[in-house]
């Protein structure tokens, strides 16, 4: 039997009976059944993708599971590796809500739809139909949505990030059925194999609308600029095993969609498809890492990160179009852009789950009001900063291979690709190199204030470290991390090749041992001796201090304090005053609201009371698009009110007036 259909089956069989348990099972029982349950179906899916990517396809036909299209189900090397990042990140996740999950998110309707929120993903990538695609696409949606509003009914926040949330997701399948209706009405059906034959005879006009409602419905789900005013609402105010779930596996769909419309169903298309492509992926990742610097919430910066990172993918995606004339750097550009979205479904994953195991523990947020976890956190605070480490492409981190990768194609492309491609490398390696400087500080940021330091809350100073299974489901994320950090080789081989096959071209880069040599272009890099050379160099400087320090007599003293008495954490950096600088020089760019009130005394108005200052950096592109698009949208709505008077006559007449307009211009067109 095919072990890639097998193991499919087993996860959708898996995922079922766990919704099952979830709907069905005891309080006290509940969230241990259902993420065991779902682990092994995350696991099963893995096991799936990882045979697809290593050649074994599946294919399946159910006629009459849908009207008039029916399902099909179709396992290739792309879907494969879609399914594995989606099965692994679900897997983690799952261990991790067993310890997670509280009054609320332990109620039958999260813990049922958890599991069933997975297999939609893992439909969706397995999908080799457009109609089956559409409705798991749809499912999928739903299910986020209902995961979103786990705590509505606690905060009100929750409840305006679900309506934000399930008005741009369904605008985005809105989108995606428009741009795939009209590529299927050139087709003999709507399989994808028909859908590659009907490509070849496609007008330019008709493909570029395909191409163009489809980017912009997937770039939706990627949190893609200007479409990504959803995610930085709707991931803080899920649960954290959830927000993980969608920041590190659901958002890859997105990139799942444009890689499959645009390299493998339309054949890669016009140059200026990819233009646009990674115009957009280089204002996503500059954007979203300079709303992560600013943010004070950390799952809200976490969600403008994840904004910067499918921007970083977004720029190799358009790379890898726009060059495809050099087989070469297109194909080099193309695995680095799969290479960072699995880098970043680990190290998301990591951050996501550890900022979890921050508010459970010191029941907040807000890095102003943290600081001081790493005593009553240790393991908690040793993981966020592994997965900072990795998330600030910084060596040994685990986006630095599939970023150094990302800037040999962007460097390597030659004069021959196109005016376009001259003029956009330079700008896109320049969008790469701020947002890894910016990215640093940022995480900078969140580790040393949120973590290190004196606690600046009472919450934060009653912490406490996290339950067995979340620690475990975060120690098996920093492993994944780890070996994706330095033996990126085990899997930039089957990215390699996948890229390949995907623009037909020969493999990018080639393995010798643990060594990545590139194929067609100068360079190599061996990770696994980088971060041998940076730890032992780290650790070599440690000995080296210690040894200066035992060799000389130590006296206890207190430190200079410039007659003030012992430091408080009030005199420690927030994250506030630590973006402040960077808030400088992209004043322009960001825009802060700045207010100050000061309350006068009321014996005198010389004498002061209170100063109160308040600092708030607003998004720019929700500011100036979505606030005049919703008020133009209001004022139509009450217009409209007029229209509807509950009389039925008036009613009639609208029908009539509409049928005879329809009927005239049918008339004068014909």
């Amino acid at each position: 039997m095919n072990p890639t259909g097998l193991a499919l089956g087993v996860a959708l069989v898996l995922g079922v009976f766990a919704a099952v348990l979830g709907a069905a099972t005891r309080k006290h029982l509940r969230a241990r059944a259902v993420g065991a349950v779902t682990a092994l179906c995350g696991a099963a899916g893995t096991i799936a993708g990882i045979s697809a990517m290593c050649g074994t396809r599946y294919y399946a036909a159910f006629p009459a599971l849908l009207p008039l299209s029916g399902v099909t189900i179709t396992v290739d090397s792309t879907s494969g590796l879609f399914l594995a990042v989606t099965g692994a990140v679900a897997f983690v996740s799952a261990v991790y809500g067993v310890g997670y999950a509280r009054a609320d998110a332990n109620g039958r309707l999260p813990q049922a739809v958890f599991p069933l929120f997975v297999i939609t993903m893992m439909l969706v990538v397995s999908a080799g139909n457009v109609g089956a695609l559409l409705v798991c696409w749809e499912l999928m949606a739903l299910c986020s949505l209902v995961l979103v509003l786990t705590e509505h009914h606690r905060r009100p926040e929750v409840a305006r990030a679900g309506r934000w949330y399930a008005v741009m997701t369904h605008l985005g399948f809105v989108a995606i059925l428009a741009g795939l209706l009209v590529f299927t009405a050139a087709a003999d059906d709507d399989t994808f194999p028909a859908l590659r034959v009907a490509a070849h005879h496609l007008s330019p006009t008709t493909a570029s609308v395909v191409f163009v409602a489809t980017l912009l419905g997937f770039g939706s789900k990627a949190g893609v600029v200007p479409l990504h005013v959803w995610l930085p609402r709707a991931h803080p105010e899920a649960p954290s095993h959830v927000s993980a779930l969608m920041s590190a596996a659901m958002v890859n769909l997105g990139v799942y969609g444009i890689v499959r419309v645009g390299f493998d169903l339309l054949g890669g298309g016009q140059r200026w498809w990819w233009l646009l492509t990674l115009a957009l992926g280089g204002i996503s990742a500059v954007y979203g890492i300079l709303h992560a610097a600013m943010s004070t919430d950390l799952k809200r910066l976490l969600g403008y990160s994840t904004t910067e990172n499918m921007g970083l993918v977004l720029i190799g995606l358009g790379a890898a179009g726009l060059v495809a004339d050099d087989p070469v750097v297109a194909g080099l550009a193309l695995a680095a852009a799969l290479l960072h979205m699995v880098n970043h479904a680990a190290f998301k994953t990591v951050l996501f789950l550890a900022a979890g195991s921050v508010q459970r523990g010191a029941g907040s947020r807000d890095l102003d009001a943290l600081g001081g976890l790493s005593g009553p956190m240790p393991f908690t605070t040793a993981a966020f900063g592994l997965g900072a480490l990795a998330a600030s492409a910084l060596p040994p981190g685990t986006a630095f291979v599939s970023e150094w990768l990302l800037l040999q194609a962007l460097i390597h492309a030659r004069p021959s690709a196109g005016a376009a491609a001259v003029v956009m490398m330079p700008i896109a390696v320049a969008a790469v190199a701020l947002t890894a400087g910016l990215a640093v500080a940022t995480f900078v940021k969140a580790f040393g204030v949120g973590f290190l330091g004196r606690p600046r809350s009472a919450g934060a100073a009653a912490a406490r470290e996290s339950p067995a299974s979340m620690t475990a489901a975060l120690g098996i994320a920093v492993a994944v991390c780890a070996v994706l950090a330095v033996l990126p080789t085990i899997l930039l081989s089957q990215l390699g090749s996948l890229a390949s096959g995907l623009l037909r071209t020969g493999s990018p880069a080639a393995m010798d041992g643990i060594v990545v040599r590139l194929v067609g272009v100068s360079g190599a890099l061996s990770p696994l001796m980088l971060a041998v050379v940076s730890v032992g160099a780290a650790l070599g400087l440690v000995a080296v201090v210690r040894l200066v320090l035992t060799r000389q007599a130590r006296r206890a003293a207190r430190l200079w304090d410039c007659g003030a008495g012992p430091l408080s954490a009030r005199m420690e950096y927030t994250a506030t005053s630590f973006a402040e600088p960077l808030q400088r020089v992209f004043d322009d760019v960001v825009q802060p609201e700045t207010d100050v009130d000061v309350t006068h005394a009321r014996e005198s108005a010389y004498l002061v009371e209170a100063i109160e200052f308040r600092n708030r950096v607003l998004d720019r592109i929700e500011r100036w698009l979505y606030t005049p698009l919703l008020r133009a949208v209001s004022v139509w709505a009450a217009a409209a009110r007029r229209l509807a008077t509950g009389s039925v006559h008036r009613y009639l007449g609208y029908g009539f007036y509409t049928l005879c307009g329809l009927l005239i211009l049918l008339a004068v067109t014909r």
